[in-house]
């Protein structure tokens, strides 16, 4: 497997730029990609320019630029701009993120995230191509020509020659369809909270449509340390965070998954727990078998032992998600 590391989204009261010695430690050790996210925070893309600027070889991703809060067209130009200064290593992580996030940070309808996501990729590759740009669906109308229109608009071809006009496109996604809809339409997949062992029930029907070539960039926590328990626990507020808190019950696409994956009444305790304001607990009620189901802690060898289960699944890139060099040591010593 490629190696990756993720940066995810900087927490409040940090600054990006000092993760710049982590990732060229990562460059140094033959990492292919570093990752960038944004949520409601630091933006994944100003990070993305900042690395490449400060990286040679190292591809730049994005994990993810979030679907709501671009229209096509702008992503497209973005995603030239990236790419022609990174010198063709950009690649374009999207994800439409949450109902929450949707709604109440951009502003924009949930509404129906299958069928926008079609859309907006198929207007960003069209785009890319130097197409000019005409679309007319249910979710874009390009050139807009609603009841407020002006009747000026007509279709442009991005100015900007694109270095490479196939920038790979990944997408992010949890569900059984939005894994299907990757396969069908996407370069590459971009899940999270992977269990290897659980891989092919709770994902081998929607990889089924998958191309020749098709990539799968899994993020997973990484710690090193002979403290097993401690490295447990220090874990177990995030996936608290994500299983319980990430999206309203019955709207929460972590819990979900946790719930496939065979832990219904753990996934349910946790939520209950961390919606009802009883953090300390939903974190208490996290079992450690779930943390080490999805995360990679302890010694090298016990890192190792776990990485046969991993080398089982079509996962192509494993991105390291962890703030310590020698994690990112361990598992270049373990995989290149």
């Amino acid at each position: 497997m490629k190696l990756g590391v993720n940066l995810g989204y900087a927490a409040p009261g940090t600054n990006p730029a000092e993760l710049v010695p982590l990732v060229r430690t990562a460059e140094a050790l033959g990492y292919d990609s570093v990752w960038a996210a944004e949520a409601w925070g630091t933006d994944a893309v100003t990070v993305l320019a900042w690395l490449a600027a400060s990286t040679t070889k190292i591809n730049v991703g994005s994990a993810i630029m979030q679907i709501p809060g671009r229209t096509p067209a702008n992503t497209a130009m973005t995603a030239a701009t990236l790419d022609l200064m990174s010198g063709g290593r950009f690649i374009l992580g999207l994800g439409t993120s949450g109902p929450q996030v949707v709604e109440g940070w951009h502003g924009q309808p949930w509404g129906k995230p299958l069928g926008k996501t079609r859309e907006y990729v198929e207007l960003v590759r069209a785009a890319l191509r130097r197409d000019a740009l005409e679309h007319h669906g249910e979710h874009y109308r390009i050139p807009y020509d609603g009841p407020d229109a002006t009747g000026l608009g007509k279709p442009l071809k991005l100015m900007l020659r694109p270095l490479r006009a196939d920038i790979p496109i990944y997408l992010a996604a949890i569900g059984p369809k939005n894994v299907a809809l990757a396969a069908e339409i996407a370069d590459g997949w971009l899940p999270i909270f992977v269990d290897p062992e659980r891989f092919d029930d709770a994902f081998g029907p929607s990889l089924v449509g998958a191309r020749d070539g098709f990539e799968i960039a899994a993020t997973v926590s990484v710690l090193v340390g002979d403290d097993v328990q401690a490295l447990r626990d220090s874990l177990k507020p995030y996936l608290a965070l994500y299983v319980g808190g990430m999206g309203a019950k019955g709207r929460n696409f972590y819990n979900s998954l946790m719930r496939r994956y065979g832990w219904e009444a753990e996934a349910e305790r946790i939520q209950e727990l961390y919606l009802d304001g009883h953090q300390r607990e939903a974190i208490a009620a996290v079992p450690d078998e779930l943390v080490d189901a999805v995360s990679l802690v302890g010694p090298k060898e016990r890192i190792r032992d776990r990485l046969a289960a991993w080398h089982e699944t079509p996962v192509t890139t494993l991105i390291v998600g962890s703030p310590q060099p020698e994690a990112l040591q361990v598992l270049a010593e373990l995989e290149i």
